[in-house]
């Protein structure tokens, strides 16, 4: 089955995301200074927006009505979408609202949305047939569909340089429970009458590019002139149970890799690209095509479209690991911490291993596919990573684990009679601590006892950081936090709002990219090329003169590091400030290292006119490809 998601909206409100210049639109949080910016740029782009709504306000913004409440906007301007702008800790309550209203396309645009708060929404969606949700941290819903924002500004780009425009733009976001996925995108583009190829830009995390691959094989089977399709998956170079910067991009247990993904959507018959600025030539290649298609044709096989399979690199693997997700996005306590959790609800601890290696483990986490909390098995013999056996089961919001769920999960284990009582006692106390704490992935490794009782041999939790970051809640739980275990550039890049990870092994160019699909894709690019990188940077939202001199210098510490590659998409960030920030940086900070520049986006001519001319160390490039190759050879002359 494509998609096993239980969303009454599925049937209901799919056609709720097909936008367009008719679209009556409002803003939530309208007065507020981001909604306000991007609520004048969306009036002269032409977007027909009505009015908004701040609470407690009536008035006037912007030459528009300002409402105190999201059903008195629904009453007055009958808007067919609302985009939420409100801050994060208060983002879920405006969903809320807004699905109260019966508002029929909601994007949330905040990021760091606490996910609990986010299953309560999920929850709520679920028994109503009226609204349809995009995001949370959504760039917009402008046919391309994207996890990423910057991935998919690029492609935007990209298809608007070769002439072929785009018909709608869907940011999916990279959020463990986006609103709207890929196959209910799919739905949209299939009866658009405007829309003659599909582009489709996902990322590691999950199963939706698992799912859209199978949604794509039956709508190839049952159509007899199916429109054209690529496809780019970033995260092919991320390291086992990283956060790489999006909140949903890691490998977690049951799920596979960027390569499965790729492999299953080109035997889907999607053309790949390891690109997004390839994507608009390859469309326009296989639009001009589509008239001497067969009825069922064969994945185009040009080398300028297809990325095959073993052109890729696989990331190296690791042994033993219980692949458990964290990083600057989740808080992970050390196992003294969460043994400590454990044993306060009477859970039996021990330091033995199961005399016949084999390792049982029990996790409480979250569903990407069903959008619900759940515990997963799983069990692995001889090393053999513990996702390859995983099964899954749902856990609602009451809690509760019926009698037939408990006897399955006790088979799973292998659990005699003898163990029942030490089985629920664990599960009692992980499910509750899920939940009280805001978990986010709770891993316990079992053992058995002389007495044929479970106890747990090795325990690993992480919790969602954003309700402490957006929502001040779980205080206690951050300080637990041990950063002194932690990679120390990792720290200092945290506080100054950008994700770094420092990668294992021989890379030696760094980079510094604006955007997590962007940087992960960054990576993967070079490394297909030949390249190693030496870390992954994303500066966060913006990219500024600080946050860019901050990078430089976090970068550099490195000492593997022989040249910098930094790869900019320049949306509401100029290029020529951008630019200047680079420059600045360079001088300050004293970089002997050469330096290659890619800028896209607004005043991106003048920006790369502006390194060219500096005098300084610095290479100005516009295509990716050219810019990477200069990097490449850069770095081998410095070896």
């Amino acid at each position: 089955m494509a998609n096993n998601k239980t969303h009454n909206t599925i049937s209901y409100t799919v056609s709720n995301l097909s936008i367009g210049a008719h679209t009556r639109v409002i803003f939530q949080g309208f007065t507020g200074r981001q909604a306000t910016q991007n609520a004048k740029q969306s009036l002269e782009y032409g977007t027909k927006i009505v009015g908004g709504v701040t609470p407690g306000k009536n008035g006037e913004h912007l030459g528009l009505p300002v409402l105190p409440s999201v059903r008195a906007a629904k009453e007055q301007l009958k808007p067919d979408a609302t985009a939420v702008y409100v801050a994060a800790r208060q983002a879920a309550s405006a969903i809320e609202e807004a699905i109260e209203a019966e508002i029929p396309l909601i994007v949330a645009v905040a990021e760091h949305i606490p996910l609990h708060d986010l299953l309560r929404v999920h929850s709520i969606l679920r028994t109503q047939s009226k609204s349809r949700l995009v995001g949370a941290n959504s760039p917009g819903c402008v046919a391309i569909v994207a996890k990423s924002g910057t991935l998919s500004y690029e492609t935007v780009a990209s298809t608007t340089r070769a002439g072929v425009g785009q018909s709608l733009v869907i940011g999916i976001v990279g959020d463990p429970l986006p609103g709207t996925d890929f196959v209910d995108a799919l739905r949209v583009f299939e009866n658009d009458e405007n829309t003659r190829g599909i582009i489709l830009v996902g990322e590691i995390g999950g199963r939706a590019e698992e799912d859209a691959a199978e949604w794509i094989k039956d709508y190839r089977k049952r159509c007899q002139t199916p429109k054209p399709i690529m496809a780019l998956v970033a995260g092919v170079q991320a390291p086992q149970g990283r956060v790489m910067g999006h909140a949903g991009a890691f490998v977690g247990a049951g799920e596979r890799n960027a390569i499965s993904k790729v492999r299953a959507l080109e035997d889907a018959g999607v053309v790949i690209t390891n690109h997004p600025s390839k994507f608009g030539n390859g469309i326009k290649e296989l639009l001009a095509n589509e008239v001497r298609r067969t009825p069922f044709p064969s994945p185009p096989t040009s080398q300028a479209q297809r990325r095959r399979i073993h052109t890729l690199r696989r990331p190296r693997s690791h042994a033993n690991s219980t692949c458990d997700p964290y990083g600057q996005r989740h808080i992970h306590i050390n196992e003294d911490h969460s043994n400590r959790m454990l044993a306060a609800m009477g859970v039996p601890l021990t330091e033995s291993e199961d005399p016949q290696s084999k390792d049982y483990f029990l996790i409480v986490t979250v569903d990407r596919t069903r959008y619900t909390p759940c515990i997963i098995t799983s069990f692995s013999i001889g090393g053999e990573s513990s996702r390859h056996h995983a099964k899954t089961y749902p856990l609602g919001l009451d809690k509760k684990l019926d009698g037939a769920m408990f006897s399955s999960i006790a088979t799973d284990l292998n659990c005699q009679r003898e163990a029942f009582d030490s089985l629920a006692k664990i599960l009692t106390a992980m499910i509750e601590i899920f939940f009280s704490r805001e978990g986010f992935s709770l891993t316990t490794r079992l053992s058995r006892n002389n007495e044929e009782t479970l106890a747990v041999a090795r325990s690993s939790f992480t919790f969602d950081d954003a309700a402490f970051r957006s929502g001040q809640r779980q205080g206690d739980i951050q300080e637990m936090r041990n950063t002194e275990d932690e990679v120390p550039e990792e720290v200092e890049a945290e506080k100054d709002g950008i994700v770094y990870i420092k990668l294992k092994g021989e890379g030696n160019i760094g980079t510094l990219v604006n955007g997590a699909g962007l940087a992960m894709n960054t990576v993967d690019a070079i490394a297909d090329l030949g390249g190693k990188c030496a870390n992954f940077l994303d500066t966060g939202g913006k990219a500024t003169s600080e946050t860019v001199k901050s990078s430089f210098r976090i970068i550099l510490k490195d000492p593997r590091v022989k040249t910098i590659f930094v790869n900019i998409f320049g949306g509401l960030t100029l290029c020529d400030m951008i630019a200047n920030g680079i420059m600045l940086a360079y001088k300050d900070l004293g970089i002997t290292v050469p330096v290659v520049v890619r800028l896209r986006g607004t005043n991106e001519e003048i920006g790369q006119k502006m390194i060219a001319d500096s005098g300084l160390s610095l290479y100005a490039f516009d295509d990716f490809d050219e810019a990477a190759t200069k990097v490449i050879e850069l770095t081998r002359k410095s070896t």
